[in-house]
């Protein structure tokens, strides 16, 4: 099994061989182009996305500077916001659905390194998967860990570590992030009077 296979598999495996790095390299010049862009170049930025990203919908919107490892492993739905300085460490598969908004600062980590400090010290990492359902809210600043999967329209609010599973349809904060309640009707009669 090569290294690039280990890694998608979830299994423990070297970061730093030639392939893998050479991958890393080819999405930082992709990066490079993409985060210089001017602000009215929205066709070659998103030109660049469609090279760089494994799947995307129609209509997505991410705001510059934006990071990646790879691109390959990231998938985003129709719809799709980010704000400013969106970093996704994509060893592994993240799947994002369609009407995701995500706030600035938000960072997505497929990728964790060996508890075990001699094993760290090798440079041993693991990547497990991560999803994030449909019309998913993440606010400023969260933090999404390996392994995680958000469900459909849940909330992560500002600031939040997700370190677990978050079910479908409820508002979940903070460090570590939790459910604080579920999204109900009275969510949606706040904006009946708002004309969509």
């Amino acid at each position: 099994m090569t290294e690039k296979e280990k890694m998608l598999a979830g299994l423990a495996y070297k970061a730093f061989g030639e392939e893998l790095l050479g991958e890393r390299q080819r999405a930082k010049e992709i990066l490079f182009d993409y985060n210089a862009l001017r602000p009215s170049e929205i066709e070659k930025r998103d030109s660049l996305l469609k090279q760089l990203l494994g799947q995307t919908g129609t209509n997505f919107f991410i705001e510059p500077p934006f990071r990646c490892d790879y691109g390959y492993n990231i998938s985003i739905g129709e719809q799709f916001y980010s704000n400013y300085n969106f970093t996704v460490l994509d060893c592994n598969r993240v799947t994002i659905g369609d009407h995701v908004f995500i706030g600035p600062n938000v960072s997505i980590f497929t990728a964790g390194h060996a508890i075990d400090p001699e094993m760290r010290a090798a440079e041993v990492e693991f990547a497990y998967p991560i999803h994030i359902g449909n019309r998913v809210w993440i606010g400023g600043g969260a933090i999404i860990n390996p392994g995680v999967t958000i469900g459909d329209n849940s909330i992560i609010g500002s600031g939040s570590v997700v370190t677990k599973d978050i079910p479908a349809n409820v508002i979940a904060a903070g460090n570590p992030c939790r459910v604080i309640r579920a999204i109900t009707e009275e969510d949606k009669r706040q904006f009946e009077s708002t004309s969509l």
